[in-house]
């Protein structure tokens, strides 16, 4: 169906998301490129991604094209324990009960819906309020 990756501060909030048809190296570099251009995010000191083989190797390459600072560290964890997994718990609690999504095209508007409504849970995003 689609990969969902995020960013996660170490508090926990959400700096960005993507959804892609794959997991792969193209994939990552363009999460990548997304979330540090993202205007309120300082950089970071270190990104921690899961074993897949396809992130240091974006990283890497966006090092290289200058579009992201030599002095970021790239830290590797195997299981479900960090922050971005944790965060991702809700997406899947969600998406699990509605028996998963049917489209790739559904999915992006699903998971956009739920990961605002998540932000706003956590505080991040505040909801407007209407006067009449």
């Amino acid at each position: 169906m689609g990969v969902f990756i995020s960013a996660v501060d170490s508090e926990g909030n959400t700096i960005d998301f993507y959804l892609s048809e794959s997991r792969d190296k193209q994939a990552a570099n363009r999460f990548f490129k997304k979330a540090l251009a993202t205007s309120y995010v300082c950089k970071p000191r270190v990104i921690t991604v899961d074993k897949n083989p396809a992130y240091p190797v974006a990283i890497q390459e966006l090092k290289e094209e200058k579009r992201m600072p030599e002095d970021i560290q790239i830290g590797q964890v195997k299981y479900l324990n960090n922050i971005v997994e944790q965060d991702h718990r809700y997406i899947k609690k969600r998406v699990r009960s509605m028996l998963g999504l049917k489209s790739f095209r559904t999915a992006i508007y699903i998971l956009s819906g739920i990961e605002a409504m998540h932000m706003m849970k956590k505080k991040q995003v505040h909801q407007g309020v209407k006067s009449a």
